[in-house]
């Protein structure tokens, strides 16, 4: 696949990788709310790669995000956990636009180092 230099040289490096792991897993579970799924389905139906979405459905059961009995996944059923990880993640992304991704490199450089 490929895409115009203009659109290279114009769009943000998260348009062009387009949406996380993390929130295709999320989405596909979201809309498919009446139903939980294995993670090979899930992996197929989200567009993850099959030996990274146990880990992404890890994380994601850490944050209250997804539950899961057996081999078998769906969506949080606590919908406020829901409306507050969306709302911080538009938040975030509002932020990163305006301002300017954070440079986890350059607040290493100004953190303490623990010596007084």
């Amino acid at each position: 696949m490929s895409i115009d230099i203009d659109e290279f040289e114009t769009k943000s490096e998260e348009e062009l990788a387009g949406a996380t792991n993390a929130e295709r897993v999320l989405r596909f579970l979201a809309t498919n709310d009446d139903r939980a799924f294995e993670p090979g389905t899930i992996a197929q139906e989200a567009g993850v790669a099959r030996n990274s979405v146990g880990s992404v459905l890890a994380r994601l059961e850490e944050r209250g995000l997804v539950r899961h009995k057996a081999s078998y996944w769906a969506i949080t059923d606590d919908r406020e956990r829901l409306r507050s990880a969306a709302a911080l993640e538009s938040t975030t992304a509002a932020l990163n636009d305006r301002l300017g991704e954070e440079d986890p490199e350059e607040w290493g450089e100004h953190a303490a180092d623990g010596r007084e």
